[in-house]
């Protein structure tokens, strides 16, 4: 068994998440070797400022490293599917920024060639590692909540509200057809479906583009920053917002919203999983407290303390009860539990992560979701 404070990693991608997986990876120890900017110039500018003593000026350069064990991939959508390919060929390990793919057919390849690898291979659905998501889970798992009926729940932002916001997630070529459903929306479709274990059988999608024409600035703008100088008109057809009515397997049906257009919903994603039993809710932007509904007793709301809770919500616990675990703790419990495995070589019994065969689900419920769209109709995943 290796030590984790022994492995390495590089990390593709250094604007807002790259940043967030280095601090992340510092914090449990990893020795992150260097970093693979946008362009190389970039690259050193970006590792200096973050304190990372390399910059790497290619892909290639990353995989020929041989003292690199585990490569993050960060960088925009477009570029997953034939760099993670790439890595899992060098024989490295991989944790993949969501959404896995551009479609299904790059993810159903990806899947397979993971699968074959016989390396770790993540996808980063953070969410799930927020304490009281895990713990749910274990409630769903051990039979509290009785049979599921009914999810329903949302994942709504404001970030690109304005007709001058821009990123390139505007832009279906970089980012996908889908945007707010691709960006968001597969948080909220892998968290539910981790908690509940339930996939979805079918789906009925509505997309919106509330602004066709922005303003897109001339030079670089990271995520959730303002553009300033000089723009130009441009046209988008990606999704600002989306509802979705879900159909799932074994009778329970669904309902999920997407937005990044709702003002001052700053990150906003709520799930409420009604069971047979007992329902239970919880909200991103409350993430220590879990609601627990009943009928025929008062109703709860479990603080998260792991003297409180179950094996599998406490082993993504960090800090003391009463000291709020949010975002960046969420990618730290996340990539614990990665790393873990990576240390013994296979993935545990108990792993909780997202694998490569769920990030696949995510992007056959996306492309489900367009075809829907397009054909007004409910379409089963099993076309796709």
């Amino acid at each position: 068994m290796t030590e984790i404070s022994r492995i390495r990693a590089a990390v593709i991608g250094t604007g807002f998440i790259g940043t967030v997986h280095v601090q992340a990876l510092r914090r449990l120890g990893v020795q992150v070797v260097g970093v693979l900017g946008s362009s190389a110039e970039r690259g050193a500018a970006r590792a200096a400022e973050i304190g990372v003593d390399h910059a790497y000026p290619s892909l290639e350069a990353v995989l020929a490293d041989k003292s690199v064990d585990v490569v993050h991939v960060t960088s925009p959508n477009h570029a997953h599917y034939p760099q993670v390919k790439a890595i899992i060929a060098a024989g490295k390990h991989v944790v993949c920024e969501k959404p896995l793919a551009m479609t299904s057919a790059q993810s159903a390849e990806m899947a397979e060639l993971a699968r074959a690898s016989g390396r770790i291979c993540a996808v980063c659905y953070n969410i799930r590692f927020y304490p009281l998501n895990q713990q749910a889970q274990g409630m769903v798992k051990a039979g509290e909540l009785g049979d599921v009926r009914f999810v329903t729940g949302h994942y709504h932002q404001d970030w690109l509200a304005k007709e001058t916001d821009w990123n390139w997630r505007l832009e279906a070529e970089i980012g996908g057809t889908l945007r707010s459903v691709g960006d968001i929306g597969t948080h909220w479709v892998d968290l539910t479906s981790f908690i509940t274990g339930l996939k979805a059988k079918a789906v009925f999608a509505d997309l919106s583009t509330f602004l066709p024409e922005r303003q897109r600035p001339a030079g670089p703008v990271e995520t959730f920053s303002s553009a300033a100088g000089a723009t130009e008109a441009v046209t988008v057809d990606t999704d600002d917002a989306a509802a979705i009515m879900i159909r799932y397997e074994g009778g329970a049906k669904g309902v999920m919203t997407t937005s990044q257009i709702n003002l001052g919903r700053k990150n906003s994603l709520q799930w409420d999983i009604a069971g047979s039993a007992a329902s239970a809710a919880w909200d991103s932007e409350m993430p220590d407290h879990l609601f627990v509904g009943h009928r025929d007793a008062p109703n709860q709301v479990l603080a998260r303390d792991f003297t409180l809770m179950n094996p599998t919500g406490t082993r993504a616990a960090s800090l003391p009860p009463g000291h709020v675990e949010g975002f960046a703790d969420s990618f730290f419990a996340f990539f614990r539990a990665v790393y873990a495995d990576i240390a013994t070589g296979a993935r545990g019994a108990d792993s909780t992560w997202a694998s490569f065969d769920d990030g696949h689900y995510e992007m056959k419920f996306c492309d489900a979701v367009i075809q829907s769209a397009r054909e007004g109709r409910w379409i089963e995943l099993d076309e796709i």
